[in-house]
């Protein structure tokens, strides 16, 4: 009876096992709505110098985006409209909306190692990869499990590789490692600093730094998150990055 006991407990703990894939959509899952509003600060930090955007930013999945620049002083009402595949840019100084065009999406974005691309590809972690728990590794205090993700063949996603450790008890993105196609490491991302914001227990500091350019990183601090924040479509329009604030 004790063995019978025994094989049972087994048998039922390896059918909950969680698999890679499932812990990827739980940790998506805890910063992903249909729509959201935040407020954050994003420090771009080179060798020499560094700057401080304030933004805010509205948000209707996995379409729709407009970042509203809030500061310093000489940025102050840019914005930045994304619509699907498209954006676009206004700058209250020259008075201009302007497309970014095909060739310039790959600069980067206000200065910082996010580039125009970063901004409108949506490829899904869930949906795009194939998943494999690979370990179980403790990162920054928090003990995670450690999924590896490999791009489908069919699916236009930039990485070849991608590395991420998600926090056991509240499945929280502690850090992702990208690699290229080659298998060398370009950049990581690092978050800390958790807080209940919008309902949820969140990484409030998220940090991108690039492996081949050292002393430079981006950092970004969210100060405000509502999830499934009131917002229409006819909301994300050229017309309206004019008016916004």
């Amino acid at each position: 009876m004790k063995n019978l006991l025994i094989i049972i407990a087994l048998l039922f703990s390896t059918s909950h096992a969680q698999t890679g894939k499932e812990i990827i959509q739980k940790a998506d899952e805890l910063m992903r709505s249909n729509s959201s509003y935040s407020e954050l600060k994003m420090t771009i930090e080179k060798p020499n110098w560094s700057r401080t955007i304030g933004m805010k930013i509205w948000a209707l999945e996995p379409d729709f985006a407009m970042i509203y620049i809030t500061e310093p002083a000489r940025d102050k009402g840019s914005v930045t409209l994304k619509r699907k595949n498209e954006v676009w840019n206004w700058l209250p100084s020259a008075q201009r909306v302007i497309k970014i065009p095909p060739s310039m999406m790959l600069q980067s974005w206000m200065g910082s190692d996010f580039t125009n691309d970063d901004l409108v590809r949506q490829s899904s972690v869930v949906n795009d990869y194939h998943h494999k728990l690979i370990g179980e590794e403790k990162i920054s205090g928090y003990d995670c499990y450690k999924v590896e993700m490999i791009p489908k063949p069919e699916a236009g996603v930039v990485w070849g590789k991608i590395i991420t450790w998600i926090s056991k008890n509240s499945y929280l993105q502690i850090k992702t490692d990208y690699y290229d196609e080659d298998g060398y490491l370009v950049k990581y991302f690092i978050g800390s600093k958790e807080k209940k914001m919008g309902g949820r227990n969140i990484l409030t500091y998220w940090e991108m730094i690039p492996e081949d350019k050292p002393g430079n990183k981006t950092i970004m601090e969210y100060s405000t998150i509502q999830f499934n924040y009131k917002v229409e479509t006819s909301f994300f329009s050229e017309q309206n990055m004019k008016r916004v604030r």
